[in-house]
């Protein structure tokens, strides 16, 4: 098959495995309001499924013997994310929203405001995440994906889910349950194994087309594809007025995404061949989360970022783009 075609099938399955993810939200999002849980502690939860096309990509990597993309697909979809969303969220937010006098202060201050919860339940425990996959990774000795890293790091996942539920809990909801939607979270389901087993088949044709690397065709078609779908999301929860949500999503998301789809990459043993590349987009990983927990605090009144700090996060992915193209890959 041409290779173009490819890229239509894997824009395709893309769409089709977020699509999933969006139907196996409802389930999550009644239990949600049902143990009152707050919009970062929410975020964390529902990270199980909106970082599940991830996940299902990494499994379907490692099944087919090329775990390399699914390597990539991991670090390559945590670098790009966080700015990306934080850009979108920024100009989503750019308007009145009824019933909210105090996003009017925010709007004249140039301001995407968040609540100041999103870094001690989610920004730091991510940060802690990243450090740890690190520790198991980065020493010589222990370099690679082994299996008892990938169950040190669904240990850690359940750690950062708790701590995140428990930092916050509220008085919850009654709901009501609708089956129609059940069964679509049951379709939903399909699709993301569909599209996850497409998405890898469709990268590795392509990067056979193109003569890269597996890595880098994880890095840079598959970890950009599966993060694309995900701007309309936080585009729409933003403007819908849920700013906090909108936006800390995306670390709640990078966070199961750096360990539950981790786990089956380190079960059938992950080896590191290009050490460089994978150190320099590690750090990348680590800088996002690092600039998001230090940029936060604006003041004793307001949290978030403003327009300046958007740019640098913008600029801190395009110095990565630059690092790889003229020092890690030396293609110039």
């Amino acid at each position: 098959m041409n290779a173009w075609l490819w890229v239509v099938v894997l824009g395709l399955a893309a769409w089709a495995a977020h699509w999933g993810a969006d139907q196996l939200l409802t389930p999550l999002k009644m239990l949600r309001k049902q143990w009152g849980l707050t919009a970062s502690a929410g975020a964390a939860f529902l990270a199980i499924v909106t970082a599940s096309p991830e996940v299902a990509i990494n499994i379907t990597s490692a099944a087919r013997g090329v775990s390399d993309i699914g390597l990539g697909n991991l670090l390559g979809s945590n670098i790009i994310s966080i700015p990306l969303m934080v850009t979108i969220a920024y100009f989503a937010s750019r308007r009145k929203f009824k019933n909210n006098k105090e996003h009017q202060k925010h709007l004249d201050a140039n301001l995407l405001a968040l609540n100041k919860r999103s870094v001690s339940v989610l920004s730091i425990p991510y940060l802690v995440i990243i450090g740890l996959v690190a520790i198991l990774t980065l020493p010589k000795a222990w370099r690679g994906l082994q299996p008892i890293d990938g169950w040190i790091m669904l240990a850690a996942y359940a750690a950062f889910l708790t701590h995140a539920i428990i930092k916050g809990r509220e008085k919850g909801q009654k709901v009501e349950w609708d089956k129609k939607k059940i069964w679509l979270s049951v379709a939903g389901a399909l699709a993301i194994a569909v599209g996850a087993f497409f998405i890898v088949k469709a990268t590795e044709n392509i990067v056979s087309a193109l003569n890269i690397s597996e890595i880098v065709g994880g890095l840079f078609i598959t970890g950009i594809m599966t993060t694309a779908p995900e701007i309309f999301k936080t585009w729409s929860v933003v403007k819908g007025g849920e700013v906090t949500a909108g936006t800390t999503s995306v670390i709640a998301d990078n966070a199961v995404t750096m360990t539950v789809a981790f786990f089956p990459l380190a079960l059938v043993t992950t080896p590191i061949e290009d050490f460089q590349l994978f150190w320099v987009n590690l750090a990348f990983v680590g800088l996002m989360p690092l600039l998001y927990s230090v940029f936060v605090h604006q003041s004793k009144e307001l949290h978030g970022f403003s327009r300046w700090q958007i740019f640098v996060f913008d600029a801190a992915y395009i110095v990565y783009l630059l690092t790889m193209v003229f020092f890690v890959l030396k293609l110039f």
